[in-house]
């Protein structure tokens, strides 16, 4: 997955929100009886109850301790036949409940999965409702009370067990190869003008099978490469499609090797300067102004609904007015709101993790980018969390003569467009955590508090790119010797900033290679550290540096 002295980045095998519940019992004590009760209700003729099953089963899936009971009773083998059951409405439940599954199984879950020939059903929705996309506006016209566009909603779940699948089983991928399903997905992605939530799920799915894999690379022709073309350069109107940029220009870099050579400088170009822009935001900033936004558009519900209310009361008491004995006017409320109705964080919480999940996503890109490709990518899931750093330390210096060895092979386009597009400054300044008026605000709402810890991610992989970069660019790109020792000294202290840092392993792995590598740099460079004696002091024996 990436070499032992840089890491590169796969994105794990979940979907973002198939997140599972805390299991509440012991699997010693797991009782089947739900599962079993839900199962035997996907047999039933009325499609309502057939739908409600899915949905209940959905909602089991989530939890950990039901994924195995589901396992044991076969739930694969009995919802793959309802994805082409008559009812779309059963179509799109059961493929939820299918895509928690797979999200929240995992490897041997998803494994499992193909073993029982889920991708036959699976492969045969996506190509229905590809047909479907051509007559969506009567599905539109039928569905109108609804809101709803069923094709495409139950496309956008068929994507997402398909891309979790494909994480974690390479017989998914090479059903995906042999099915044709890269011009299905493709002409979902199409659609992102308007849909750009079924865009999204493609573009992931599309990151996730494009990476090693080049007999995939053979079906990208030139109209393929333009639908990823329109994609990428698409008007960035929400953080949703800053997302979808990001992930297409992930997708650009895994098919490279299929682009024109006079072009290539230029699409390298581009990509970063998609990255770019995208580190460029500042996350504490956008979540002080997205709550700012979601306070005021929920006040103006309220007093919507105020004022629907007051009008109601008007009307009442009007008519209390004819009466002679009236004890006292009173305004009545009603018992449900407008606000009630209306999902609190669901916009606001939406943008603001489609940028997070966009700043990690380049953030990962960029360290694949500083990663020379060869048969050693794959040592990385060889190396324990431990063995990593001696890894590192066993590759970074020469055994004979003890020097820092030479940066990694860069590509002239790459090296020229990292520097162009301020890469370095952008990676350093994302290290920091966000502002405690950010975090606060995280911290005081239950919906929002999950953020800090995507907040953390983030700072985890910004060390991780920072050391990716250290490793392949000299010093004069990276600043030079002031912008080092600033470098140096910030990261001494962001060490110490945080007294519970050892708690946080992925943190502790990451400030640590990070540190070790600038540190490094500068003795070969003979530049001055500028570290006071007592924290170097600490250094040496937190991370036995020399």
């Amino acid at each position: 997955m990436g070499k032992s002295k840089n890491k590169r980045f796969r994105r794990p095998p979940f979907s973002p929100t198939g997140e599972c519940e805390a299991a509440e019992n012991d699997e010693a004590g797991l009782d089947d009886s739900p599962a079993v009760e839900l199962l035997e209700k996907l047999q039933h003729p009325s499609a309502e109850v057939r739908e409600c099953a899915c949905a209940g089963l959905a909602r089991l899936a989530q939890q950990q301790p039901s994924i195995s009971a589901l396992t044991r009773r076969d739930a694969v083998r009995q919802l793959g036949p309802l994805l082409l059951d008559p009812s779309l409405a059963v179509r799109e439940t059961a493929a939820g409940a299918l895509r928690n599954l797979s999200a929240c199984g995992g490897f041997e879950v998803c494994d499992d999965m193909v073993t029982k020939d889920i991708m036959t059903p699976l492969v045969a929705l996506l190509k229905e409702c590809s047909i479907g996309l051509d007559s969506s506006e009567i599905s539109l016209k039928k569905n109108k009370e609804l809101n709803k566009n069923y094709v495409e909603d139950i496309a956008n779940e068929a994507v997402n067990v398909l891309w979790n699948i494909c994480e974690c089983s390479s017989r998914a991928v090479s059903i995906f190869n042999k099915e044709g399903c890269l011009e299905i997905v493709l002409k979902y992605l199409s659609r992102f003008s308007t849909n750009v939530d079924l865009a999204i799920s493609v573009a992931f799915c599309l990151q996730a099978v494009t990476e090693d894999n080049p007999e995939l690379l053979k079906s990208f022709n030139a109209p393929a490469l333009q639908v990823l073309e329109s994609a990428m350069f698409s008007p960035t109107s929400s953080m949703e499609y800053t997302l979808l940029k990001t992930l297409v220009a992930g997708t650009v870099w895994n098919v490279k090797d299929v682009l024109p050579s006079k072009s290539q400088a230029d699409t390298i170009n581009a990509l970063l300067k998609i990255f770019s822009d995208v580190l460029e935001m500042d996350v504490g900033e956008v979540v002080i102004q997205m709550k700012e936004a979601e306070t005021q558009r929920l006040n103006a519900a309220t007093e919507t609904e105020t004022e629907e209310t007051d009008e109601m009361n008007g009307d009442t008491l009007n008519e209390d007015d004819e009466m002679e004995e009236v004890p006292h006017k009173r305004k009545v409320r009603r018992k449900t709101f407008i606000s009630d109705l209306l999902p609190p964080t669901e916009k606001e919480l939406k943008q603001t993790l489609a940028l997070l999940t966009a700043q990690q996503i380049a953030l990962e890109i960029i360290v694949n980018m500083c990663c020379s490709d060869d048969p050693s990518d794959d040592e990385w899931d060889e190396y324990s969390s431990s063995d990593e750093s001696d890894a590192f330390m066993d590759n970074s210096f020469n055994e004979l003569s003890g020097q820092l060895m030479s940066p990694l092979c860069l590509s002239a386009e790459v090296h020229t467009a990292l520097t162009n597009y301020l890469i370095p400054k952008k990676v350093f300044e994302k290290i920091t955590f966000p502002n405690s008026m950010a975090v606060d605000i995280c911290s005081r709402n239950p919906t929002w508090k999950p953020l800090i810890r995507k907040m953390n991610t983030i700072q985890c992989r910004a060390l991780v790119c920072l050391h990716s970069i250290l490793s392949v660019l000299d010093v004069d790109c990276l600043g030079g010797a002031p912008a080092l020792q600033t470098l140096a000294q910030h990261l001494s202290q962001l060490i110490f900033s945080q007294p519970d840092f050892i708690k946080h392993t992925e943190f502790l792995e990451a400030i640590s290679s990070a540190l070790r590598t600038l540190l490094q740099i500068m003795a070969s460079k003979n530049i001055s550290q500028m570290v006071k004696k007592r924290k170097r002091q600490q250094l040496r024996s937190n991370y036995y540096l020399p």
